[in-house]
């Protein structure tokens, strides 16, 4: 089981954790940001991060990991290694909506994990469920490798996660960063709001 302080270390020698101003995802701001796609530019940081939260669901009996494009189409790999698994993505359509192409699809009773780097509000994390439930799925759990809601969210089903951090956010009529007059919030990840 990897430790806490050894989690701390890798995200710092990634870079992982920036400050500054920042627009989330979910449209929220903030003063810190996880760039954790920064992971996946070395094994030696991904293998071991997803090997720690795929052990968390080693006796799950996981047959796919899915995760939301475009920040755990890496990270979907990397936990179902060890879980001896399928793994696929779930991208967004032309319309927006989250859904399962390239020939990927959950038949009824497929046993899915859904992963994603950094949960936040969960907004894609519950788009992915809905997939799997829709097409007959079982969800046996979500994993991240970071929860900034500090163990807050509630999905439903079994949510554990590498590192839980309560790290603050703010809607943006509520951001002290702005009524500081701080300069605009910059939108580091990679979808559209």
């Amino acid at each position: 089981m990897i430790t806490q302080q050894r989690v701390m270390e890798i995200l710092q020698e990634a870079g992982v954790l920036l400050e500054g101003h920042f627009k989330l995802t979910s449209g929220r701001h903030s003063n810190k940001y996880l760039q954790c796609a920064k992971i996946f530019r070395n094994t030696k940081y991904s293998e071991e991060l997803c090997a720690a939260l795929a052990e968390q669901y080693q006796n799950d009996n996981v047959q796919i990991v899915i995760g939301p494009a475009m920040g755990a189409v890496q990270m979907a790999y990397e936990v179902s290694r060890p879980l001896h698994c399928e793994n696929f993505f779930a991208e967004r359509d032309e319309n927006g909506k989250m859904t399962l192409r390239r020939g990927f699809a959950v038949n009824p009773g497929d046993r899915v994990l859904v992963v994603e780097d950094v949960v936040t509000t969960g907004g894609s994390v519950r788009e992915v469920i809905d997939l799997v439930k829709e097409a007959g799925g079982i969800v046996v759990g979500v994993g991240s490798i970071v929860d900034r809601t500090g163990g807050k969210i509630d999905f439903g089903v079994p949510f554990r996660a590498v590192i839980s951090l309560d790290v603050q956010s703010w809607e943006p009529e509520n951001c002290p960063l702005c009524k500081a007059g701080a300069p605009a919030p910059v939108k580091p990840g990679s979808r559209k709001i």
